[in-house]
C-alpha cells in the first residue's frame, strides 16, 4: 500500500427519517504512521440535502411490503435515482470525485437471521453518475456473525478523536466509546423515527427544537410501557430494524389517549434516559472524573431532547458545526468508501459482535 494517498469523494445516506437524500463532498488523504495504522486528514468541500418526493417517500416506506420483484425493481430504479441526484450535485458543485460512496436505504436489518438489505444498486449508481461506486457495506459483517451495525465507529475513530463518547441522533440513536483499547457501539432507541411519527400527527414534518415536546408533560403509563420492551434490557453488541420499530415502539403510542406534545414529552424523557443508562453502564467499566460527549445526527438541533441528555446523563455536551451535526453519516459514508479501496477494515468485531473485523462494501466499476 502507498504511504499516503488522497481521495475525492462524494457520501449519500438515506437514512431511516426519510427527510431525504444526503450528500457530501470530501477529501480525505490519508497516510499510514509507523505501525500501519492509518492517519487521516479530511475537509468537506460541498454538501447538500435533496428531500425525496412524495413518491419516493411512500415508495420508500412502503418497500418492506412489496412482492420479490417490485423489491429488485426498486432496489434498481433507486440506484438510478442516486446517480441522478450524483450527476446534478457534481455538476452543480464543479466536483471530480474519484468515486461515489452510498449506505443505500435500508429496508431489511435481521443480523439474528443473518441478513440485511439496503436498496440503491451500486451498478445502477454507476451506470448513470458514469464513476465507480462502493456500495453494501453491512453484508460482510453479518455474514461473520455480527449485526452490520453501527458502522459510525469508523468516522468516530479516524474523522473525530478525543472523545469520550460520541453519540449519533437519527432515526435511531447510537453510540460509540473505547474500552480496553476497544471500540464499543451499539443502537441506543429509536429517535427520531418515532418523534417525527409523533410530530406529523400533530400537521408537522418534525417537532422543531423540540418547542412541541417542551410543552407536554410526561405520562407516566406510557413511559413504562415504552420502557418494557425487550430490547433496553439487552446486552451489546445489539442493533435496531426499522419495522421493529414500527411494530413495537411507535405501534405503543397509539394505545395511549395523552395529546402529541405529551406523547412528545415521554419519547424525549425515555430516549434520554435510555442514553444516560447507556452512558453510565460503560462508565463502571472505567473509571474518569468528567466525560465529554460529541453529538451528532439530526436529534442534535432538538433543544428539548437535547436538554434532557445533559440533565440526565449529567455529561459534557459537545456539539460541533451545524454542517457536521447534519451531514456526518454522510461524511462517514465516504470515509467507508476510502477505506474499502483501501482494504482498510471499516467495520470492527468488537463493536458487532463478528468472528473478526471486515472490509465492507463492493465496488462497481
Amino acid at each position: 500500500m502507498v504511504s499516503s494517498k488522497k481521495f475525492s469523494t462524494i457520501g449519500l445516506m438515506s437514512g431511516s427519517s426519510l427527510d431525504g437524500l444526503d450528500l457530501a463532498a470530501c477529501t480525505f488523504d490519508v497516510r499510514m504512521d509507523a505501525a500501519s495504522i492509518p492517519v487521516i486528514t479530511w475537509e468537506m468541500l460541498a454538501h447538500e440535502t435533496m428531500p425525496f418526493s412524495p413518491e419516493w417517500t411512500r415508495r420508500l416506506q412502503d418497500a418492506p411490503h412489496y412482492p420479490a420483484k417490485e423489491l429488485l425493481e426498486i432496489h434498481q430504479s433507486f440506484g438510478k435515482y442516486l446517480g441522478l441526484q450524483c450527476h446534478t450535485f457534481i455538476k452543480k458543485n464543479k466536483l471530480k470525485p474519484d468515486f461515489i460512496s452510498s449506505h443505500g436505504h435500508t429496508i431489511f436489518h435481521h443480523p439474528e437471521r443473518g441478513f440485511t438489505f439496503q436498496i440503491g444498486d451500486g451498478a445502477a449508481i454507476a451506470a448513470i453518475a458514469q464513476l465507480p461506486v462502493v456500495a453494501d457495506f453491512r453484508t460482510a459483517d453479518i455474514a461473520l456473525g455480527g449485526q452490520g451495525t453501527p458502522i459510525a465507529p469508523a468516522a468516530d475513530k479516524y474523522l473525530f478523536p478525543g472523545y469520550d463518547f460520541y453519540l449519533n441522533i437519527g432515526g435511531i440513536s447510537n453510540i460509540t466509546t473505547t474500552l480496553n483499547q476497544n471500540l464499543i457501539a451499539f443502537d441506543i432507541a429509536p429517535a427520531n423515527q418515532a418523534l417525527n411519527f409523533l410530530a406529523k400527527q400533530a400537521g408537522l414534518e418534525y417537532d422543531k427544537d423540540g418547542l412541541l415536546a417542551a410543552r407536554g408533560k410526561v405520562d407516566l403509563e406510557l413511559k413504562a410501557a415504552l420502557e418494557d420492551l425487550d430490547y433496553f434490557t439487552q446486552p451489546y453488541p445489539k442493533s435496531l430494524d426499522n419495522q421493529w420499530i414500527k411494530q413495537h415502539y411507535n405501534s405503543i403510542f397509539q394505545q395511549y389517549s395523552c395529546s402529541i406534545p405529551d406523547k412528545l414529552c415521554t419519547a424525549c424523557h425515555q430516549q434520554a434516559e435510555q442514553i444516560s443508562q447507556a452512558v453510565h453502564d460503560l462508565q463502571k467499566l472505567e473509571a474518569k472524573k468528567q466525560y465529554h460527549m460529541l453529538v451528532t445526527g439530526g436529534g442534535a438541533f432538538n433543544s428539548f431532547l437535547m436538554e434532557k441528555i445533559k440533565e440526565k446523563s449529567g455529561l459534557e455536551i459537545v456539539l460541533p458545526s451545524p454542517e457536521i451535526i447534519a451531514f456526518k453519516e454522510a461524511i462517514l459514508m465516504g470515509l467507508m468508501g476510502v477505506l474499502r479501496w483501501l482494504e482498510i477494515p471499516n467495520c470492527f468485531a468488537s463493536v458487532t459482535g463478528a468472528e473478526k473485523d471486515s472490509i465492507g462494501g463492493g465496488i462497481y466499476m
